[in-house]
């Protein structure tokens, strides 16, 4: 029996055009995604639909970024990588790719192993993120296999998290030549009650945004949510407001460059929104802008992420179910 398996975690984008419908469905009727205090059922009902009705639009911007996300892929690499790396089995979770479910749930009860780690590639720990698969696990895995689970939690302030996060970035500032710019940190936004809730995301969010943006005090920083989907309020400020009203935000002198702050892998919220609606919206206003791409497939991420699974403490399953 091997001591220790691992299991790299993801959310799992769609591998083609024709998995944009079930990969909606899946996330909106997810209840730590969207929360409401209707019945399970009638909540699967509605939101199918609008996941459906969404699915036609969704599917053309998926369309102009090559007709897939690249998040499978990459969390693939990355597990292979790891895998060779650490010399442990190891599996990979898409969230929301129901097809993967049955597979990962047979090779899973398969392994022997005295303690299975899990790894999220969401370096800030959310109940919509991590949490949800958590839940997932603790719904649909053996329990003698749950209580063999120590999960990573998150690593928003690691330091080697941090070293190959400002390693990208100054890679991507010396390949385009800018020398004095404005970085925008671009997280995924999150409804404002979820966090008046008790989910820690945004401390999270604010706690890598401070470590990374010290390391680069001679330009100017700035945290901001992208991603609204649906009514409420959400975190604030919107990266979507910033750029809109950009005159109030940035200095027009200065280049700006988009930051991936919560994604570990690029996919359409980076691809197709920041470049499509965030960059062409300024760059027609006369601003200077870019997209610095997110840590992917790079051979430091992975040496950062071998550091955070051998060294980080660990917490059992339960620890980790949003509760309200």
């Amino acid at each position: 029996m091997s001591k220790i398996a691992l299991i790299v975690v993801n959310f799992g984008g769609p591998r083609n055009l024709e998995e944009v419908s079930d990969f909606l469905v899946a996330l909106l009727t997810d209840p730590d995604v969207i929360r409401t205090p209707f019945p399970s059922f009638l909540q699967r009902a509605f939101f199918s639909r609008i996941a459906k009705k969404r699915a036609f639009k969704v599917a053309k911007d998926y369309a102009k970024i090559g007709g897939k996300s690249p998040i499978f892929e990459d969390t693939e690499w990355m597990a292979g990588a790891l895998s060779d790396a650490l010399q442990i089995p190891t599996l990979t979770f898409h969230r929301y790719l129901r097809s993967t479910h049955k597979d990962f749930l047979e090779a899973l009860h398969k392994i022997e192993a005295e303690k299975i780690l899990i790894f999220p590639l969401f370096p800030q720990f959310s109940y919509v993120t991590t949490g949800s698969i958590v839940r997932y696990f603790s719904e649909h895995v053996k329990k003698e296999i749950v209580q063999k689970m120590r999960w990573i939690a998150s690593y928003p302030a690691n330091k080697k998290y941090v070293e190959a996060f400002c390693l990208l970035i100054r890679d991507f500032l010396e390949e385009k030549g800018l020398k004095e710019v404005t970085l925008l940190f671009s997280a995924h936004g999150l409804p404002l009650k979820y966090v008046q809730q008790g989910d820690p995301y945004q401390t999270e969010c604010e706690a890598s945004f401070e470590a990374i943006a010290k390391e680069f005090s001679e330009h100017d920083s700035l945290l901001a949510y992208q991603s609204k989907f649906g009514r409420g309020e959400w975190l604030k400020p919107a990266t979507l407001d910033i750029c809109t009203n950009p005159d109030k935000f940035l200095d027009r002198k200065k280049p700006i460059v988009f930051i991936p702050l919560s994604f570990s892998s690029d996919h359409i919220e980076t691809l197709f929104e920041v470049e499509e609606e965030y960059i062409k919206p300024l760059q027609a206003l006369g601003f200077s802008a870019y997209r610095c791409p997110a840590l992917g497939r790079r051979e430091s991420w992975v040496e950062a992420a071998k550091e955070i699974i051998q060294n980080s403490k660990v917490v059992e399953n339960h620890t980790l179910i949003r509760r309200s």
